[in-house]
């Protein structure tokens, strides 16, 4: 043994005397950042003994105080904790570096495990959204795993167990390929919305406090995993309602650890392009952050649902009792919070409800035009349904101003639609604008975020409402006013800083006071 090594064999943690390499060991040759805990519940029961032995730091509050301002906007410092104390912080480390390489302009909502939103401008750039521009949400750190080193198994109510590469995988030859155009929605999209009314459930994980860039959309190329099910493993047993999918991510749930697991119904796999095992984002090979080498992308569901680093499937006769698939993503009735919540009086989010954003004007943002606002924003539905129309009102929700189909992106039955409309305002001061769209069954949005809000702080699907100051140029005395302050070298922003000058002559001033005296004649 070199001196190095022996160094670090004596400075290694332990437990009862045993390195927590050994107790956590990465058992497969190229698979780095991944252990397995589901098969190994004695593994479990170790690693759930040395967390109940450390204090950790609490978990932050965010939604009674104001968001900190900071690129990290909150820290995940309990959770890196978790994994420090199992021997694990190389999986803290190379997760973040990977965020520095594949998304360093992101707005970093939470540093580990990452949650990162879509810049508004990078967001309705194009209906595909860049890779590198495209929204995570990740629930453990990110594996790092080589492609010729990795394989898929499938087990549990199938007629043929199997292990596949991905070269198996990839032949077309064996498994034909599809292509889907998908947009993939965090169920957290909008939460602040809710935050800022009615504060909920700060969760373990941490409810990230996401805004409207919780949603992106790619074009993904893999093999439906219907026909991997029957060409590969001879189908299905009839006992067989619910398709399990496996990470190789690390997960923690008040105190134990897992890898992250969830599962779909059979009747979602069966229609075929519905249910992807995908290799391949808008043509290049997925990102390390997105799933690398081999990721699930179910359309219409919630992200949560589209596992990451999938190595393992399992059809069984129930859904996952993986904690993320039964104690978390559940939607609860308003009379439900932490006074009385329990798993089994929520029902599982599954297919995301129709719902949209007005991504610009900036919320409380001042608007100078002369007549016409133009919005711009993203509306969505899933479930298999797609966006037919998009309203927009300028009052609050009594008139509203449906988008010209000319100016809404192309359909699909698995993507959103982006949308641009101008609409005629010739009100000034603070105006309230708000969208809703119609699906293709005919759903719309709640009104108000209070009519949508629910413990868990999920699928905040109400119409999205912004206010901006109005300034119309075409009213006379607006445009002199602007002119004054131009020429005076002066602008207008921001809102709230008063003028240096007086507001008018006294000429003026006596000129019309004494036309409309305060005071009755008689």
């Amino acid at each position: 043994m070199s001196e190095s090594a022996a160094t670090t064999l004596s400075t290694e943690q332990t437990w009862n005397g045993v390195p927590l390499s050994q107790l956590f060991p990465e058992e497969k040759l190229g698979w780095r950042g991944y252990v397995e805990w589901n098969d190994n519940p004695e593994r479990r029961r170790i690693a759930s003994d040395i967390l109940k032995t450390k204090q950790f730091t609490p978990i932050p509050e965010f939604q009674f105080v104001p968001l900190p301002k900071t690129n990290p906007v909150l820290v995940g410092h309990r959770w890196k904790e978790y994994h420090e104390v199992l021997g694990l912080k190389s999986i803290v480390d190379f997760s973040w570096a990977t965020v520095q390489k594949e998304k360093p302009g992101m707005i970093h909502l939470l540093d580990f495990p990452y949650n990162g939103e879509t810049p508004r401008a990078e967001l309705i750039n194009a209906k595909i959204t860049d890779n590198k521009w495209h929204f995570v949400r990740n629930h453990g750190g990110v594996p790092d795993i080589d492609e010729d080193a990795f394989e898929l198994e499938i087990g549990g109510l199938v007629h043929k167990p199997v292990k596949l590469t991905m070269k198996d995988l990839k032949d077309p030859s064996k498994y034909p390929q599809a292509e889907v155009t998908v947009t993939l929605q965090c169920s957290g999209t909008r939460r602040i919305e809710q935050i800022q009314e009615y504060p909920g459930d700060g969760d373990e994980l941490i409810n990230a406090p996401w805004g409207e860039g919780a949603i992106g959309t790619a074009v993904y190329r893999g093999v439906p995993l219907k026909k991997v099910l029957k060409l590969a493993c001879g189908g299905v047993q009839p006992e067989a309602q619910h398709l399990e999918f496996i990470g190789a991510d690390t997960y923690f749930k008040k105190g134990n650890v897992f890898n992250y697991a969830v599962s779909v119904p059979w009747r979602k796999v069966r229609q075929n392009e519905e249910v992807l095992l995908a290799w391949e984002m808008n043509g290049k090979p997925l990102p390390k952050i997105h799933g690398y080498p081999l990721r699930v992308v179910v359309t219409g569901y919630i992200g949560a649902r589209s596992a990451k680093w999938v190595y393992k499937i399992n059809a069984l006769a129930e859904p996952s009792m993986g904690p993320v698939q039964r104690q978390e993503y559940l939607y609860y009735t308003s009379q439900i919070g932490k006074q009385n919540a329990k798993y089994s009086n929520g029902f599982s989010i599954q297919n995301m409800p129709v719902s949209s954003a007005i991504i610009f004007p900036l919320d409380k943002q001042v608007v100078i035009h002369d007549g016409t606002i133009e919005l711009k924003g993203w509306s969505y539905s899933g479930g298999g349904n797609w966006v037919e129309r998009v309203e927009v009102s300028p009052d609050g929700g009594h008139v509203w101003y449906c988008v010209d189909q000319d100016n809404m992106t192309e359909k699909h039955y698995h993507a959103w639609r982006l949308w641009t409309i101008k609409l005629p305002v010739d009100a000034e001061g603070w105006l309230e604008f708000c969208v809703r769209s119609w699906d293709s069954s005919n759903n719309t949005e709640p009104t108000s975020v209070r009519s949508a809000w629910n413990w868990d702080l999920h699928v905040t699907s109400s119409c999205h409402r912004i206010k901006i100051y109005s300034v119309n140029t075409s009213r006379p005395a607006t445009a002199a006013r602007l002119a004054e302050i131009e020429a005076r070298g002066g602008s207008f922003n921001p809102l709230t800083r008063p003028l240096e000058w007086g507001l008018e002559s006294e000429e003026d001033y006596l000129k019309a006071v004494r036309k409309y005296p305060r005071e009755p004649l008689n």
